[in-house]
């Protein structure tokens, strides 16, 4: 209790003043904890926002198109989060008779709710016992306890999770959990936390035998391959095209300008000589405007290096790719590699 105590004394002294923790609409909350997985509060919140004025309510979100929901998810990255979350509303109004669940039962049942994000929502509005264990609870656990365990291993996690429900201040969960998340967002931080001002410092594990750095443990190294992605940004008869892309993968149903992948980096003149090339611009005449090279994006399983080729056609063009006037462009969910691209060259919409 020792540790409950100190956490969230530490919490209420600290503790940021964020939109969602003055509330307990499940609702709200759900958006948030999916808003922020992988993303920091500073860049989640303009989006949490962005979502409640577009979608005020579940319904609304279950009732949208998923061409609206990808384009306000624009920039954030891991778009299956986005997928997940509109699949999910539509689960809530089929399932639940529109009515936002706060049982953990329940909302492990939706699309894209893990342990962690079902512990949350049901301890924070409906103060059910469930430990939450994310990054910062991970962080904060490892180096207090002392506890080496790997948490990417099945066992690992299994120790975290038990550790983290002995822990629990089960008079109120709720709280327990914000404040220990939040200690690992602000005090407990990754790299260089400021020890010196911690109230745990006296019983931490990782502190007193200069263990901050190295807890906690990962076994595994994420492994990333490098992608080669040639983008052909088409001008004609003050036009341009547009692919969706289909199947599983990074951006799916996002739009993008024609590609043709490579295997390697590749020169203009040898793109040219492809059959991807050939397919796409047949017997048309053109003629390529500008290259751009070495946009670099990098992901966490790949990094891709982009080049964007400028291509005017002249006369006809028979082509399956959707046409579209240049302003349409910002109507359409892409990824953020090319919103940046058209950010830094407004000379490619006349």
């Amino acid at each position: 209790m020792h540790f409950s105590k100190e956490i969230t004394g530490w919490y209420h002294q600290n503790k940021r003043d964020l939109p969602w923790r003055n509330t307990v609409n499940p609702y709200k909350i759900w958006l948030s904890e999916v808003i922020l997985q992988q993303t920091r509060v500073v860049q989640g919140l303009s989006y949490y926002l962005k979502f409640i004025e577009h979608f005020p309510s579940v319904q609304d979100l279950a009732n949208a198109k998923e061409e609206q929901v990808l384009k306000l998810w624009q920039g954030l990255g891991y778009y299956s989060r986005a997928r997940n979350l509109h699949f999910a509303a539509k689960q809530v109004l089929e399932t639940f008779n529109g009515v936002f669940p706060t049982s953990y039962s329940d909302l492990i049942t939706l699309k894209g709710v893990g342990d962690y994000s079902a512990s949350a929502i049901s301890s924070f509005c409906a103060d059910e016992k469930q430990a939450v264990v994310d990054g910062n609870v991970y962080r904060v656990l490892s180096r207090f306890f002392g506890i080496e365990d790997a948490i990417d291993s099945t066992s690992g996690k299994k120790a975290f999770k038990k550790l983290a429900e002995e822990v629990l201040d089960n008079r109120q969960p709720g709280l327990h959990n914000q404040a220990i998340m939040e200690f690992g967002a602000l005090q407990c931080v990754p790299k260089n936390p400021t020890c010196e001002k911690c109230p745990l410092q006296n019983s931490c594990f990782a502190f007193a035998n200069s263990k901050i750095d190295s807890l906690p443990r990962k076994d595994k190294k994420t492994k990333q391959r490098n992608r080669y992605f040639n983008y052909l940004v088409i001008h004609h008869k003050n036009s341009t095209y547009i692919e969706q892309r289909i199947g599983k993968g990074i951006w799916e149903n996002l739009y993008q300008f024609p590609l043709i992948e490579s295997v390697k980096k590749t020169v203009i003149d040898n793109l040219i000589q492809t059959k991807e090339w050939e397919t796409i611009f047949k017997n048309s005449s053109y003629n390529i405007e500008t290259v751009h090279v070495d946009v670099k994006h990098v992901l966490s399983h790949q990094i891709i290096y982009a080049t964007f080729i400028e291509v005017e056609v002249l006369g006809n063009f028979d082509t399956s790719y959707k046409k579209i006037n240049y302003h349409e462009l910002e109507q359409f969910p892409v990824p953020v590699i090319i919103s940046n691209f058209i950010e830094r060259s407004p000379s490619i919409i006349p």
